[in-house]
C-alpha cells in the first residue's frame, strides 16, 4: 500500500522532497484510500488510529470512496507567509464516469504543527450529481490511558450553558453545530480541541465570517471522533464538470491544554481579517450595576447607591435593563422617567458628579410584538420559511435582520441618541440571541440567500462599535452573549469580554481562560461577583485577572425583592470582603497582566493552576475541586534565583524559596490560594 507523508512543523527548503517532506514535531501519513495517521515527537503514542477517510463528499446518502492517485507539490506565499502546499488527488466510480477529489494540504514557517486543508469535488459523471454535505478534518484520536481519557474545548452554544471546556469519557457525543441550537441559543466559536496529558489535536475552520457548519465530537472505546462536516439544507446539484469546495480548515498538533491552540487559531484569523482588539484602559476598571434593583428600579434608588461605589472605588456604574418601554422601543418608560429624557441626563449627570463612567444596557436588534418600530417597519424582521417571525424566547421578542436598512438606520440613531445626547461613555449589549441568528427567508430580504444574514451578522456589531467610537473615542463596548460559547466573528467590534452569566466559579475560570487566549488584548470583565460561588469568590475573579464587578444594593434592600430570591444588600460583611478585593484589585492590576500558557493543563493538573506575569512578578492561583491539596508546584521560576513568596488575598508572608528543578510549596489550599512570587533582587 502506497502511503504519503506529509510534515506539519517541519521548516520547508529547498532540500524538502515533495512526497516525503522530513518530520518536524508531526508528520501526517494518508494511505492510498485518503486515510490519516498522526504521529508526533511530542508523545510516542500515536495520535490518531485506523479510521475514514480524513475528507469526503455525501452523494444519496452514502460517501464514495476514493483511490490516491497521484500529488502535487508547490512552494506559496500568501496571507498566512511563505510555506508549501501538497494537493492528493483522488478518483471514485460514480454512475457513466467519475468524481474526482483533490485534496491541498499547506504547511508555514510561521505557523509550525499546524495544517491548512481544503478540499474540492468535481463532477465527471455525466448527469446532475446531488451533493448533500462534505466532511473534512476527520480523525480519530486513541486514548493515552488517561483518567478521564480527553479534555476538550468545544465551542458550541446551547440552552444548556453547559462548561466550555470539559472531560470526556465513553458515551460522550456533542454536534458543536455552530447554527442555531435553539430560539435564542446558536453560534460559537468553531473549534474542537481534544487532548490527552501527552499531546492533543485541534480542529476548526479558517473561513473569514460565521458558516453553518458542526464540529462534532464523539467518544467511543476509548477514542475520541472529530471532523468538521457542512450538511446542505437542499443537495446542491452539480452539473457534469462543476465543482463543491469546502471551507477552508486546519488542524493543529499540540502539548498542554487548549490555550495555545486557541491563541495559534487567534493568530491565523489574525491572518484573514479578523483582529481582536486592544481595549481601551477605561475596559481594565472595576464597575457596578444597578441590575441589583431589577428591572423596576428608581432613579433614587440608583443615585442613592452612588456615594458608596465611590467610596468603594468603582469607576463604572451601568443601567441596566427596565429604562425602556419595550425591546425594540427604546424610549423612556414613564413610570421611571416621567420627565422622559430631562430624567435620563439627570441620572448621568448625577454619575458623573461622582466621578463614575456611564454605561448603558441595550439588547440591539430585537423587538417586541406590537412595539412602535416593528408598526412602521413590518418588513424588517427575520422570517422562518412559513413565513413566521423568528421568536427570542427570553424576553418574547422577535428576531429583526441586522441586515434591514430601516434596523441598521435606527441602529446608528439609538447609539447617536445614547452616547451623544443622554452622554453615556459605555454600552452593555446583553442577550444569548445576539451570538447569531436563524436563516432569513424574508422575502423583503435576500430570499434567494437566507443564510447570508448569517454570514453577515457581525456588521451590524461593527457599526455600533464604530458608531460609538466615533461619538466618543474611548467608548466602551460590553458584549455580553448570556452563556454562549462567544462567536469570534463579534469580538472584534467590542472592547470589553464578559464571563457572561455564569453558572459557577469554574465557568468564571474557563471563560477567561479561553477568552484570554483568543484576545489577549481585550479586558475580561467577571461579571458580578454575585454569580461566583457563594456569591464572594473573589479569589476566581482576582487569580485570573478578571475586572471586578457587583450588583448590590445599598443603603437598602431592593424593596420589590421577590420571596426567595438572593439578597443583593452590601452588608458591613460584604463591605469587607469587597473592600479587600478592590485594594488587591487596584494594588496588583493583574487585568493587565500577561496569562503565562503551557506550563499547568487546566484539565488534568490538580489543583487547577492559572499563572499570570506581571513586571517580573508570577502569580499563581490555584483551585481545588472538592479535595484539598496539601502541596502545590511552582513552575516557570527562574533556576538559582531566590523568590519571596506571599498569600496576596490573605496577606500571609509564605517565606522565600530558591528556585531548583522541582518547587513544590508544602501549602493547605482548599478552595483557593493566590500566590505572589516576586524575585529578591
Amino acid at each position: 500500500m502506497k502511503r504519503f507523508v506529509f510534515a506539519a512543523a517541519a521548516l520547508l527548503t529547498a532540500a524538502c522532497a515533495p512526497d516525503s517532506v522530513k518530520s518536524g514535531e508531526t508528520e501526517l501519513c494518508l494511505d492510498d484510500s485518503f486515510v490519516p495517521k498522526i504521529s508526533t515527537t511530542l508523545s510516542p503514542l500515536p495520535l490518531s488510529c485506523d479510521g475514514q477517510p480524513i475528507c469526503g463528499i455525501t452523494v444519496d446518502g452514502q460517501e464514495p470512496e476514493f483511490t490516491l492517485s497521484r500529488m502535487e507539490y508547490k512552494r506559496v506565499n500568501d496571507n498566512f507567509g511563505p510555506g508549501a502546499a501538497w494537493t492528493f488527488y483522488g478518483e471514485s466510480p460514480y454512475g457513466d464516469g467519475t468524481i474526482s477529489q483533490a485534496l491541498t494540504l499547506s504547511s508555514y514557517k510561521r505557523f509550525p504543527g499546524t495544517i491548512l486543508a481544503k478540499a474540492s469535488f468535481t463532477n465527471h459523471s455525466g448527469a446532475p450529481l446531488p451533493a448533500e454535505g462534505w466532511t473534512l478534518c476527520r480523525f480519530n484520536i486513541p486514548s493515552g490511558g488517561d483518567e478521564p481519557d480527553f479534555w476538550s474545548f468545544q465551542g458550541q452554544s446551547t440552552e444548556e450553558r453547559a462548561d466550555w471546556i470539559r472531560p470526556l469519557k465513553d458515551g460522550f457525543s456533542q454536534d458543536n453545530y455552530m447554527g442555531m441550537n435553539g430560539p435564542d441559543y446558536g453560534g460559537g466559536t468553531p473549534v474542537s480541541c481534544i487532548w490527552r496529558r501527552d499531546a492533543g489535536l485541534a480542529i476548526g475552520h479558517l473561513e473569514p465570517c460565521p458558516q453553518l457548519v458542526s464540529l462534532p465530537v464523539k467518544v467511543d472505546g476509548g477514542v475520541a471522533y472529530v471532523s468538521i462536516e457542512k450538511h446542505f439544507e437542499n443537495p446542491v446539484q452539480l452539473q457534469d464538470g462543476e465543482s463543491l469546495e469546502t471551507f477552508t480548515s486546519f488542524f493543529h498538533v499540540f502539548k498542554g491544554d487548549c490555550f495555545l491552540p486557541l491563541r495559534r487559531f487567534s493568530e491565523l484569523l489574525e491572518r484573514i481579517g479578523i483582529v481582536m482588539p486592544e481595549s481601551e484602559p477605561d475596559a481594565f476598571l472595576p464597575a457596578w450595576c444597578a441590575w441589583g434593583y431589577e428591572r423596576r428600579f428608581t432613579i433614587d434608588e440608583i443615585v442613592g447607591t452612588l456615594p458608596k461605589v465611590k467610596e468603594l472605588g468603582f469607576r463604572w456604574a451601568t443601567l441596566d435593563d427596565g429604562y425602556q418601554i419595550a425591546e425594540g422601543d427604546w424610549d423612556l418608560n414613564t413610570e421611571r422617567f416621567p420627565r422622559g429624557d430631562a430624567d435620563m441626563k439627570y441620572m448621568v449627570d448625577e454619575i458623573h458628579k461622582y466621578g463614575l463612567k456611564a454605561d448603558l444596557w441595550w439588547a440591539p436588534f430585537a423587538a417586541d410584538p406590537g412595539t412602535r418600530f416593528l408598526q412602521e417597519h413590518p418588513d424588517a424582521l427575520i422570517l422562518d420559511k412559513d413565513g413566521q417571525p423568528q421568536n427570542i424566547s427570553w424576553w418574547d421578542s422577535w428576531y429583526l435582520s441586522p441586515l434591514d436598512s430601516s434596523v441598521r438606520k435606527e441602529t446608528e440613531r439609538l447609539v447617536r441618541k445614547f452616547l451623544g445626547e443622554y452622554g453615556f461613555e459605555g454600552l452593555k449589549l446583553d442577550g444569548q440571541y445576539m451570538n447569531s441568528v436563524p436563516p432569513d427567508y424574508n422575502p423583503a430580504h435576500h430570499p434567494d440567500d437566507p443564510e447570508k444574514v448569517v454570514r453577515e451578522l457581525p456588521g451590524i456589531f461593527k457599526l455600533i462599535y464604530d458608531t460609538a467610537r466615533g461619538i466618543h473615542p474611548h467608548a466602551v463596548l460590553q458584549y455580553c452573549p448570556c452563556g454562549d460559547c462567544f462567536s469570534v466573528y463579534n469580538l472584534p467590534y467590542t472592547n470589553k469580554t464578559v464571563s457572561s452569566d455564569p453558572l459557577s466559579s469554574w465557568q468564571i475560570r474557563l471563560k477567561g481562560y479561553v477568552l484570554r487566549a483568543l484576545a489577549p488584548k481585550t479586558a475580561y470583565y467577571g461579571d458580578h461577583i454575585e454569580l461566583s460561588d457563594g456569591g464572594n469568590d473573589y479569589p476566581t475573579q482576582l487569580g485570573i485577572g478578571a475586572v471586578i464587578g457587583t450588583k448590590f444594593t445599598w443603603p437598602k434592600e431592593n424593596p420589590r425583592l421577590e420571596k426567595g430570591s438572593p439578597s443583593y444588600l452590601l452588608t458591613p460583611e460584604r463591605e469587607a470582603l469587597l473592600k479587600n478585593a478592590l485594594d488587591i484589585f487596584f494594588e496588583k492590576d493583574l487585568a493587565h497582566a500577561e496569562y503565562v500558557p503551557g506550563l499547568y493543563d487546566i484539565g488534568y493538573d490538580r489543583p487547577e493552576t492559572h499563572l499570570l506575569r506581571k513586571e517580573g512578578n508570577l502569580y499563581y492561583a490555584f483551585y481545588t475541586h472538592g479535595t484539598p491539596a496539601t502541596e502545590v508546584e511552582l513552575r516557570g521560576l527562574e533556576n538559582g534565583r531566590q523568590y519571596q513568596l506571599t498569600d496576596y488575598y490573605n496577606h500571609i508572608d509564605l517565606g522565600t524559596i530558591t528556585a531548583g528543578e522541582s518547587n513544590i510549596l508544602p501549602v493547605q489550599v482548599d478552595g483557593a490560594l493566590l500566590l505572589e512570587a516576586k524575585p529578591v533582587l
